[in-house]
């Protein structure tokens, strides 16, 4: 075996090793601090017992590591490249002529293949979960359940008045956002979850302020024949707001199912800005977790020649705080459309990999 392979072997063990106890030890924490969160929550609430917020905990962690995973990326490549550079093993390697991008190959390659695996493996598994916690926290915490649900067959809606009474089922073909307007709307009137007691069929149905205008449809009564009519007004407590807000969230659906159900938004006629920039950012996940080994080494192999291990610990906490601080200003850009999705969630990549590469040259040429 060449000293080379030799060499890239041990740096790669040494950026899986640190890595992997940064990333567990930050998730450990974070589960700690979801579940005293989720303890605070829950106040008096019946169902919100010890077990039943453990296991919300538990279920919400998958989707808490992909956060925390660039951080632990950063964090651990800071703590090997220490550690290399305390032991005077790269500066052993330097000496034998091995440039800094030749040591940086393992950690580059090592955390790329980590980004891929988490989207495309991890990822789906991860989405699982948190849709499972979606569905508890809001039945334990929030008392309430989904009301709308999306596919090939059309829109489907539960509703009641602004009391909270008299229950119905919506289906369209479409919504018609600016408009506020359903297309090819059926409405079901059910009591008790089970016996029809009304049915509505329309052309469209306009929602307003506390009730939909229905335009030129058949109603249905068990026991009656059908009856034609212009117009029918209908309570509602919805609002094209909730009705948005009601979809599963992108963090809820994997890599694999999200350009679907992008496509269905949009056939739909609902906006899909929220769920293609999650898209998005997946895609850049990879890139994205390199980028923070050039920003690693970058301070750590810096800080290490003039001997400032602090200076090194405090370049990288600040560092970290300024990419979560960039991702939210840009994301929030790109979910309200004054820049391009795409734009929004490559954006922070290519300022690491501007900001790493640079500090890079300049360590290495000067």
């Amino acid at each position: 075996m060449s000293p080379w392979k030799t060499l890239f072997r041990y740096i790669a063990r040494q950026f899986f090793g640190w890595c992997t106890t940064v990333f567990l030890g930050m998730v450990a924490i974070v589960f700690l601090l979801d579940y005293v969160e989720l303890i605070r929550r829950a106040g008096n609430k019946a169902d919100a017992t010890l077990p039943v917020l453990l296991e919300l905990a538990a279920l919400k962690q998958p989707y808490m590591a992909q956060q925390i995973l660039p951080f632990a990326i950063l964090f651990g490549t800071m703590m090997a490249f220490w550690r290399l550079t305390r032991s005077h093993e790269l500066v052993v390697a330097r000496a034998s002529g091995i440039s800094v991008w030749q040591f940086l190959t393992p950690p580059l390659v090592g955390a790329f293949a980590i980004g891929i695996a988490a989207v495309t493996l991890f990822n789906p598994i991860a989405s699982v979960m948190q849709a499972s916690y979606e569905n508890l926290e809001s039945r334990v915490l929030r008392g309430g359940d989904q009301k709308v649900a999306i596919s090939n067959s059309g829109l489907w809606l539960r509703q009641s008045d602004e009391s909270g009474n008299n229950p119905s089922v919506i289906h369209a073909d479409r919504f018609l956002l600016k408009e506020r307007a359903l297309k090819n709307v059926m409405f079901l009137f059910i009591t008790d979850d089970t016996h029809l007691t009304k049915r509505i069929d329309a052309q469209e149905a306009v929602l307003g302020p506390g009730g939909w205008t229905v335009l030129k449809g058949t109603q249905w009564q068990p026991g009656t024949t059908l009856q034609p009519f212009d117009r029918v007004d209908i309570a509602t407590n919805l609002t094209p707001g909730k009705i948005e807000d009601s979809f599963n969230p992108p963090e809820t659906m994997s890599f694999w199912e999200l350009p679907g159900f992008i496509q269905l938004l949009e056939k739909s006629g609902f906006s899909a800005q929220r769920h293609r920039l999650y898209f998005d950012a997946l895609l850049a996940r990879p890139f994205l977790l390199a980028a923070m080994v050039l920003i690693a080494a970058s301070f750590s192999l810096r800080m290490q020649r003039s001997g400032g291990t602090t200076l090194m610990i405090a370049a990288g906490i600040a560092s970290g705080f300024l990419l979560y601080f960039l991702s939210d200003v840009v994301f929030a850009l790109g979910l309200s459309s004054t820049i391009p999705t795409a734009l929004a969630a490559w954006t922070p990549t290519g300022v690491s990999w501007l900001v790493g590469a640079s500090l890079l040259l300049h360590l290495e040429d000067g």
